[in-house]
């Protein structure tokens, strides 16, 4: 039993270091365009974030259900499966994070998952069906709407205020991003602080400390919003560059559509129990404010890189997610094994990250591999 505990508390420890790679990972969604339009200082953007995913982790538990209870069997699920599928995604967030690559979070912990338990208790442990549903669906779905949506709202705010001094509309609707960002961090706090919230759960169900179908204990709640904030007070600057400077050039009506979209988009899955991808919801906006202002940059090699993340970042954390399974079953010293290896990786990234830094002072600067816009939108 004792070795059993400490394994649970490796495993919770575990999540909340994934919960708070999450945050650095996704503070682009929220923060990125008012960085780049000028609305908040990257400090001050980071802060309110924070704050805010830690407010949204409070408003509802739906999504932390899916994942406790909807994407695999929880009575065939071990603590080692949990803890390998944890691995997967932490690596895969800390390699795109290198990248500056904005993929999504959330399916890095579902493929790590989804890995692990298929390498640990067979397909059957999977709900293939739940995982079209859940997570496919809303995965090729959510980009687009936003997309579109983003795209009507932005044509409609420069028709609408296309009689307006430039001056004018840009001070008003920087102003309006402070609360369409704070409201796209709140949504990320209601859905994305639930998915650590669920992997928690789906722990405690394992190890026999809670019932299956429970849902996430008050402290289970809390811990995870606070390391979910706390990440993202950290700042993930190489991710906000490029969503702020590399896949358009944002002014501040595009930024306040793209946050508004994101928002409702988001909020709305959340309610529905969809754990959708906030990255892909919060990119697809972006680009559809690009599309909807008329000369605006759209960088396709950009977007392009962005996708093809997106295609690998399933399969590549349910690959290293089904063998840290295979090695952390043989056992402690496979467990350890894991452990070391990751902890290894992580400190070679945050070297690599330091040759060429991102910090708040240059992160507003075009990325080099963005510097030639490919595409005017005509819109």
């Amino acid at each position: 039993m004792a070795s059993v505990s400490f394994l649970l508390v490796a495993v919770i420890l575990t999540a909340l270091a994934f919960d708070f790679t999450n945050g650095f990972h996704d503070t682009a969604n929220s923060m990125a365009t008012s960085i780049a339009t000028g609305a908040l200082s990257p400090r001050v953007a980071v802060a309110v974030a924070g704050l805010l995913n830690l407010a949204g982790a409070f408003l509802s538990t739906e999504v932390a259900k899916t994942i406790s209870g909807g994407i695999v069997q929880d009575s065939e699920v071990s603590l080692v499966m949990i803890f390998a599928g944890l691995i997967g995604a932490i690596l895969w967030n800390l390699v795109t994070w290198l990248l500056g690559l904005p993929s999504s979070s959330s399916h890095a912990l579902f493929g790590g998952l989804i890995g692990a338990v298929w390498v640990g208790a067979g397909g059957s442990a999977v709900r293939f069906g739940a995982i079209i549903e859940k997570i496919v669906i809303p995965a090729v779905a959510s980009p687009v709407v936003a997309c579109v949506i983003a795209l009507l709202a932005t044509y409609l705010a420069y028709m609408i205020t296309r009689r307006t001094s430039r001056r004018a509309v840009g001070k008003g609707f920087r102003a309006g991003q402070i609360g369409s960002a704070s409201l796209v961090a709140l949504a990320h706090g209601t859905n994305d602080a639930q998915k650590t919230m669920g992997v928690i759960t789906l722990a405690l169900i394992s190890s026999g400390v809670l019932s299956h179908g429970a849902g996430p204990p008050w402290w289970v709640v809390l811990s995870a919003g606070l390391a979910i904030s706390l990440g993202t007070y950290a700042g993930g600057w190489r991710i906000i560059r490029t969503m702020g400077k590399g896949l358009t050039d944002i002014q501040a009506p595009q930024g306040f559509a793209a946050e508004t979209s994101a928002t409702a988009v988001i909020l709305a899955s959340s309610h529905m129990g969809f754990a959708l991808s906030t990255t892909q919801v919060c990119t697809g906006s972006i680009l559809g404010a690009g599309l909807g202002r008329r000369l605006a940059h759209v960088r396709w090699g950009v977007a392009g890189r962005i996708a093809v993340s997106w295609l690998l970042t399933l399969p590549a954390a349910a690959a290293v997610g089904g063998v840290a399974a295979w090695v952390a079953g043989r056992g402690d010293a496979g467990v350890a094994l894991v452990a070391g290896v990751a902890l290894a990786a992580a400190a070679a990234f945050y070297v690599l990250s330091r040759r060429r830094p991102v910090s708040p002072e240059n992160v507003n600067e075009v990325p080099a591999s963005a510097a030639k816009p490919t595409v005017r939108s005509t819109a």
